[in-house]
């Protein structure tokens, strides 16, 4: 295996690879994979990536999953990072850039971690997967079980949107509705999963999703010509990519990739839901869970993130900041990007165009300063939970 060794994020336990693990046993903290550095430098240069396979697989050298043989890819990953002139211009910056995750297998980000996770539970020998999802990580997660021929279990929210069960179940996948959020999915999934042995994909709670999610902070760096931009604005619901990214520099740097210089990180989250933004105010090291979370935008409507605390981190060690928008504002900046840029965003991408006129407004974000805006997927799916607002 690629992985030397899985790191407690929390305490200074260590793990060795090639058994499942989930969480820290001393402290239930997630587990990050480590990797020689020194050894996957020798390889993974900038002159040797354009003849490779244009897919998050690309940087093999620090994704879990050694032999391609053993990988289930769908094409995921290597997603354009188009400029965004229109929309910079019409709120007032110079350099404004979309990191456009729509075109991904099953239309969104998810793809990239859940390729990973699956990959490695099925070379772990597990039969069965599963996870919570709000709906894009559950019809990932399927689809690559039914790529990999495994058993695929999915626990959803009752009002997610019906496009979602209808793609989920099309894969093959046992979707059960559950009343509540996505965190009473969570704790449903993981009394069965205990009980039958499933293998657990859920956000941060095996170490191998953030493994895929990392990914674009590699891309965002080799896309920029092994730079990186001033600020990275990010929705933030249990916040997988966030932190993966920060991960991604960190390695990118140890590997001489990248210098020390990192991108301010903006969490951006919706007004009805918004722990880590009181977290971040507030200055404290993690976020409470927040009562009565709502929000069209269901990627965002977490309300216990399991890695808050590595959200905040990131966030802090950043000089980034966290930042809430209203459900109006969500919708406007969906319409502004795409009548601006011709990109028909999820709403969590609508979410941060409304922070970014928000920080700009206040001056937490100038016009000289270059900004990559996250959309991670594609807005056709959510058509029929964000109409009643449009």
């Amino acid at each position: 295996m690629s992985v030397l060794r899985l790191d407690c994020t929390k305490c200074d336990r260590t793990y060795a690879p090639g058994s499942v693990w989930n969480l820290c046993t001393a402290c239930q903290a997630p587990l990050f994979a480590r990797y020689d550095l020194e050894r996957a430098a020798r390889t993974l240069r900038p002159e040797a990536l354009p003849g490779r396979e244009r897919s998050m697989w690309r940087y093999h050298e620090v994704l879990p999953v050694e032999d391609p043989a053993h990988r289930l890819s769908l094409g995921e990953g290597f997603t354009p990072l188009l400029s965004a002139p229109r929309l910079a211009g019409w709120l007032g910056l110079n350099r404004v850039l979309v990191k456009d995750e729509s075109g991904n297998p099953t239309g969104s980000f998810k793809a990239r971690g859940l390729s990973a996770a699956v990959s490695m539970a099925k070379a772990l020998g597990a039969q069965a997967v599963c996870l919570p999802s709000a709906g894009n990580a559950g019809s990932a997660l399927a689809a690559y079980a039914a790529r990999g021929g495994m058993e695929a279990h999915v626990f959803v929210p009752k009002d997610i949107a019906s496009l979602f069960l209808m793609e989920t179940r099309a894969y093959g996948a046992h979707v059960e509705t559950v009343e509540g959020l996505i965190s009473d999915a969570g704790r449903v999934c993981a009394g069965l999963a205990k009980e039958h042995g499933w293998y657990e994909c859920a956000t941060l709670k095996e170490p191998y999703r953030v493994e895929g999610k990392k990914t674009m902070g590699y891309e965002l760096a080799e896309q920029l010509g092994w730079t990186l931009p001033d600020v990275i604005l990010y929705p933030t619901g249990g916040g997988t990519g966030l932190i993966g990214m920060w991960k991604a520099f960190e390695e990118l740097e140890a590997m001489g990739l990248i210098g020390s210089k990192r991108p301010r990180m903006v969490a951006v989250q919706a007004q009805g839901c918004a722990p880590i933004v009181k977290a971040h105010a507030e200055g404290k090291p993690d976020a409470p869970m927040w009562p009565g979370a709502t929000t069209h935008a269901h990627g965002l409507r977490v309300p216990k993130a399991l890695g808050d605390f590595l959200i905040l981190r990131a966030v802090k060690d950043s000089h980034g900041t966290a930042v809430s928008v209203t459900e109006e504002e969500i919708v406007q900046g969906t319409k502004d990007i795409a009548a601006a840029e011709g990109l028909f965003v999820a709403p969590e991408g609508g979410a941060c165009v409304a922070a970014l006129k928000k920080l700009h407004a206040a001056g937490d974000v100038t016009a000289e300063e270059s900004v990559v805006v996250f959309n991670t997927g594609t807005g056709f799916k959510y058509v029929e939970n964000m109409a009643p607002l449009w």
